[in-house]
This record gives structure tokens, C-alpha cells and sequence, in this order.
């Protein structure tokens, strides 16, 4: 499949199978390596997929490393379990990008899984996050803020209706 790869486009980066071919990407600073590492989630085993997830994790484009942290819950929910480097890639991301996927993992692993670390890695989380902020109903951050996916904000939640405690903006 690793010959109808389009770098240029994204077109059939979802069916990459060959970890040698990102590497080679990667190392040509190649646009949608994010895509792409997903693409290695779903077609590769995760011994081999996770050095490349991690590394995507750190692209400069905002948006291809977050597709890093989707191949990071894709990889958990196909293979059950997630390798030492891309559990300690999720731990050092930052609040937001780590709740996401830590909970897309969540929602991926058995739920055997409901009383271990992960349920608590979230609960501290947001606790977190709680402690930084405050309840926001007017949405006055509406302007600068807004939620990345596509869904209705009703369905997001009580973290899109918060703000900071102290406005980072202000002195």
C-alpha cells in the first residue's frame, strides 16, 4: 500500500503500512505525518508503531501532532494496551491533549481496566483543572476559544464552560 502514499495531498496516508516509509518522511519534513502515524496505528503492530506516534507528538504543526494523539487511543483501542513510551509520551503532554486521549484509551481499553491507573491519572486531571478555573456561563471566551471538533458545545461539557482563574493576558 506504501507506494499510493500522497505527502503532498494526505491521500492513502491512512493505509500506510511501513514504519521505514515514515521515518523517510519525517526525515524529509513531509506535510501530514500526523495523518499518516495514524494510518501505522491501524496497519502496524504497536511495538512498531509507537516510537513514530511518539515522535509525531512532538511535529511543529499543531494539528498533525494532534492527530498524534489519536493515533496514541487508536493504537490502545486495536491492541488493548499501550507501550511504557507512549503511556509516558500521554503523562508528559499537556492537561488538554492529555485528558482527550487519556479518556479515548479509556473508552478503548476493557473495562477491567475502569479501576486502575488511567481512571485516576484522569481524576487528577480534572481536579486540575477544576482548581484552575472557574465556572464561565456567559462565554465570554467564545471569541478566542472556540472547540476544534465538529461537535455542538451542549455535548462538550462542563470544560468548555470555564475559564482561568487569573486571566494569563493581564499582569
Amino acid at each position: 500500500m506504501t507506494a499510493e502514499l500522497n505527502w503532498e495531498s494526505g491521500e492513502g496516508l491512512l493505509g500506510i503500512d511501513d514504519p521505514a516509509a515514515w521515518d523517510a518522511a519525517c526525515e524529509r519534513g513531509e506535510r501530514h505525518l500526523g495523518t499518516a502515524v495514524i494510518g501505522l496505528a491501524f496497519n502496524c503492530p504497536l511495538e512498531e508503531a509507537s516510537p513514530r506516534i511518539v515522535r509525531a507528538m512532538r511535529l511543529p504543526d499543531a494539528a498533525q501532532r494532534g492527530f498524534a494523539y489519536t493515533a496514541a487511543g487508536s493504537a490502545a483501542r486495536l491492541h488493548g494496551e499501550l507501550t511504557p513510551e507512549l503511556y509516558a509520551a500521554l503523562r508528559a503532554a499537556g492537561p488538554g491533549r492529555r485528558r482527550d486521549a487519556l479518556e479515548h484509551v479509556m473508552r478503548a481499553l476493557p473495562a477491567e481496566t475502569g479501576e486502575g491507573l488511567l481512571p485516576q491519572l484522569l481524576g487528577r486531571l480534572d481536579a486540575r483543572f477544576r482548581a484552575s478555573t472557574l465556572p464561565e456561563p456567559e462565554r465570554s471566551l467564545r471569541l478566542w476559544a472556540r472547540p476544534a471538533t465538529g461537535c455542538p458545545e451542549e455535548e462538550l461539557g462542563e470544560w468548555w464552560m470555564r475559564k482561568p482563574v487569573r486571566a494569563p493576558w493581564v499582569g
